[in-house]
């Protein structure tokens, strides 16, 4: 399995096709193990690369792994697209990958040629969102207190419902326990969706990023989500949304996001 010593982790990565890169950034709990059809489609159109987060299922764990932040999750974001000279390249994040994605544009705005934002989870835009997120962070703890290997189903329960999460293969329901580790270690750090302690970029911060995103949000996810997309759709003043089918687990390859891609591989000259 190919592997990068990233800020002292072993990050699993990807990477398929050639032209314009694509960086997929993943969400919580998941794995780029998610990500294999889709960087497949990638990959016609682009250079696509996918990764494991630090502390997910097929990547390297600090020890002790107590806590980790937004700021580590974009650090490595960085240095991986540094060190495959893959930048500026577009950035695809889903949920808490999606928040790594802002962030990263926002601190490392010449490594990010265009985002993609998968409903992401930057519940601080929204009041009403981010009581839902700290109601989502308490059940989670709750479960984990009794047993800590739920604490990704926990999430997905919530997020997806009870019947997606029941439907789900039992080799995908064991990947996304082997990643509870990781999400309880979120939810103890700064800075990330169900943290504790939230970032925030203000309305000027917000309006400074530059970088042509694309807000991809759906009709079957929760509210909370739906108002978070809609509040980054008027603070990012080169940004365009959409709405398409299905639940929150919504397609890095969805053809919304190849024809962004394309889009912005042609204007690139590439």
């Amino acid at each position: 399995m190919p592997r990068l010593s990233v800020n002292g982790i072993e990050l699993y990565y990807e990477e398929h096709g050639e032209g314009v890169p694509v960086l997929g950034i993943h969400g919580t709990p998941s794995s780029a193990l998610l990500w294999e059809n889709a960087a497949a489609e990638l990959a016609a159109i682009s250079r696509c690369i996918i990764y494991d987060r630090r502390g997910f299922y097929r990547s390297g764990r600090p020890e002790p792994f107590d806590a980790v932040d937004l700021t580590e999750h974009v650090d490595d974001a960085a240095a991986l697209l540094e060190i495959l000279h893959a930048a500026p390249a577009v950035v695809i994040g889903r949920s808490t990958g999606g928040e790594i994605a802002l962030y990263l544009a926002h601190r490392f705005p010449e490594l990010v040629k265009a985002l993609v934002l998968l409903e992401p989870g930057v519940f601080w835009v929204d009041p009403e969102a981010l009581a839902w997120a700290m109601e989502l962070r308490k059940s989670v703890l709750d479960a984990a207190a009794r047993d800590p290997w739920t604490a990704a189903e926990s999430v997905l329960r919530t997020v997806l419902g009870d019947q997606a999460w029941d439907s789900l293969p039992g080799t995908l329901k064991d990947m996304f326990a082997a990643t509870s580790p990781a999400v309880l270690a979120e939810i103890r750090g700064e800075g990330l969706d169900l943290s504790e302690k939230q970032p925030e970029l203000d309305a000027e911060a917000l309006a400074e990023l530059r970088h042509p995103t694309l807000i991809v949000s759906t009709e079957d996810s929760p509210e909370a989500l739906r108002r978070v997309t809609a509040r980054l759709a008027e603070a990012l003043p080169h940004s365009e949304s959409v709405t398409v089918d299905g639940g929150h687990l919504i397609y890095p390859a969805h053809p919304a996001v190849l024809e962004f891609v394309r889009r912005i591989a042609a204007e690139a000259g590439q």
